[in-house]
């Protein structure tokens, strides 16, 4: 079972989303409230499992529309995503995966796991 934790950072406020095995599978933007992160994650929840995926490295690109994952490489070549909401705001990106294979189980993860993720706040020490 995943969960999105909630940590405070020099810049404000953001969530990680951690698969069952304690990978973290997305992360957010910085928020400068705790209201406005947990709207990311309630938001991630309600559009990742029915966000299709727009391949930007295909030969061919199929734009879908949003909500959607889109799976793109970055300067380093490797394969990443964003998922962005209906109303076209990026509000999850994935890391550097090597391989697009490897990308792809990230959004399958996402999918799977953030519709019935608990939410945890760490406290600053």
């Amino acid at each position: 079972m995943g969960k999105f934790v909630i940590k405070e950072v020099p810049s404000g406020i953001k969530f990680d989303l951690k698969a069952g095995n304690g990978e973290v599978i997305a992360t957010s933007e910085v928020y400068t409230t705790e209201s406005a992160c947990k709207n990311g994650i309630e938001s991630v929840k309600k559009n990742a499992p029915v966000a299709g995926i727009e391949d930007q490295t295909a030969e061919e690109v199929v734009t879908v529309k949003n909500p959607k994952f889109e799976v793109y490489q970055d300067k380093a070549g490797e394969y990443r995503f964003r998922l962005k909401a209906t109303n076209g705001q990026i509000i999850a990106t994935g890391e550097g995966y090597k391989a697009k294979a490897s990308c792809l189980n990230g959004i399958e993860s996402i999918k799977k796991n953030a519709p019935d993720a608990k939410v945890e706040k760490v406290e600053k020490k």
